[in-house]
């Protein structure tokens, strides 16, 4: 496995969601929200940073923690990071853009370099001191982007657009939701310059509009490839980040379509109730690497929707712009399939469903306990990254996309549980078995093997238990 991509991209007892990827000199930086291992709410670490050289994505490096709750002299105690987002201001210093959960403020902290440490600046406000939110007609400010464009202008975008919402819950009056917004800021990258203006529709003013059905959720992000601006957001199905276009960065965008989805919905046809993981939020953008594009997006684990990881998958941007969905896999930024050889974690697996397929995880919802899900032993540290798939059940399936495949003859898999039965492998979900592991599972992790029939070249890999109880699925490996 050594000097391969996986999905997720980070070591796997990291938890960073939301990731905003940018290129600075000759590293890959990703700033994100900061999810911790079974938390109870999003977003409950401090924000810290990792960078890869643009040559070698699959070295991730972790430059800490960049900036700290506590450093916001708005910061009360419970108060959350969520998604940031960073740009490189006319004076070469590097901004970061936040908001504390609901509060309803864009707050910005400044760093000589992208990976800080960031050092807080102030509010965005207007010139006569009236913090950015505070007006009635400014639309409940949330999940800021920022985007200087190539004449210095620079222009902030926020929104927060929910069908309904429990605001009361959160200590937030009810709010008037319109859609996503844009906000000019002056070169000082703190000061409103004009607006907020609405340019993205909610879901209640979506109708008749190129958006309808993909309105505006939350997540908004700005990218421009030539001359075309391209916002990236979360739509109002949450699971996908989509994308619209327009040749001005603060009005005319049009809905293009979904770029991702956290379930592979719409993928090849495929529809909500045949989603192939367990979807939640979908937060990221996209940045290109040594010529090649990529969206980065992120998964849910643990079987809520408040530990999520990111991943990241190649795009192609079409001649006429267009940039067509792309699946989930376990590769991400390898660049070619996986080595067919060699041992590989259960935790990089694309396809996650049970029996009764996957479902969404919603906020203070419990899913069934037929459900197979992401997790770990013990606490969130570095010395003990030990990811795994838990529960699967019968006719639970884990998929793994891609691999070269070049005489492979045995396959094991390294299981422990309560199970009796048999591991299937197939090359697509519900295709031809071959190979049937015995699985005899017991409270310690042990490995069971078989020979394997599949043709060489590149195929997918797709782990369904039969049988009693449930196992845990901890790593295969392919001779």
């Amino acid at each position: 496995m050594e000097n391969q991509a996986f999905n997720p991209y980070l070591p796997n007892y990291e938890y960073v969601p939301d990731g905003e990827p940018y290129v600075f000199g000759d590293r890959v930086y990703v700033f994100g929200s900061h999810d911790k291992f079974n938390g109870t709410m999003f977003c409950e670490n401090d924000y810290v940073c990792w960078s890869a050289s643009v040559n070698n994505l699959s070295k991730w490096r972790n430059e800490g923690v960049i900036y700290k709750k506590t450093q916001d002299p708005m910061w009360q105690k419970g108060y959350k990071l969520f998604a940031p987002d960073v740009q490189k201001g006319m004076d070469d210093r590097y901004y970061l853009y936040y908001a504390f959960d609901f509060l309803g403020v864009i707050s910005v902290a400044v760093s000589d370099s992208p990976a800080g440490k960031y050092e807080f600046y102030g509010h965005v406000q207007y010139h006569d001191g009236t913090l950015l939110g505070a007006r009635k007609e400014d639309g409940f400010q949330y999940d800021p982007a920022v985007f200087v464009d190539d004449n210095n202008k620079v222009y902030l975008y926020s929104g927060f657009c929910p069908v309904s919402f429990p605001w009361e819950k959160f200590g937030v009056k009810e709010q008037t939701i319109k859609g996503g917004m844009v906000i000019e800021l002056e070169e000082d990258m703190l000061t409103v310059k004009e607006g907020p203006k609405y340019i993205f529709p909610d879901k209640l003013h979506g109708a008749g509009t190129s958006f309808e059905g993909h309105e505006f959720f939350e997540a908004p992000s700005m990218r421009k490839i030539g001359d075309t601006y391209y916002f990236i957001y979360s739509s109002i199905n949450k699971h996908e980040l989509c994308y619209a276009t327009s040749k001005s960065p603060a009005e005319g965008f049009q809905y293009r379509g979904t770029i991702i989805s956290n379930g592979d919905i719409y993928f090849n046809g495929r529809t909500a109730k045949e989603r192939l993981n367990y979807t939640g939020t979908n937060h990221g953008s996209i940045v290109e690497i040594n010529g090649q594009w990529y969206v980065f997006y992120h998964r849910q684990t643990n079987r809520h929707p408040f530990s999520r990881q990111g991943c990241a998958e190649e795009i192609h941007i079409e001649s006429d712009g267009s940039i067509k969905q792309v699946e989930m896999t376990s590769c991400g930024l390898n660049g070619k399939p996986l080595i067919g050889k060699g041992e590989y974690f259960a935790y990089i697996a694309c396809n996650l469903i049970s029996r009764f397929g996957a479902v969404h995880y919603n906020v203070g919802v419990e899913i069934d306990d037929i459900h197979p899900y992401f997790t770990q032993e013990g606490e969130d540290r570095e010395d003990n990254p030990n990811q795994y798939i838990t529960n699967m059940t019968d006719g639970a399936i884990a998929g793994f996309k891609y691999f070269e495949c070049v005489d492979v003859t045995q396959i094991s898999v390294k299981v422990r549980g309560q199970g009796n039965g048999e591991l299937q492998v197939s090359t697509i979900l519900g295709g031809e078995k071959i190979a049937r592991i015995s699985i005899n599972a017991g409270e310690e992790w042990h490995i069971a093997t078989a020979p394997i029939h599949i043709k060489s070249g590149v195929n997918a890999l797709c782990f369904t238990y039969q049988g009693d109880g449930a196992i845990d699925f901890y790593s295969f490996i392919i001779k």
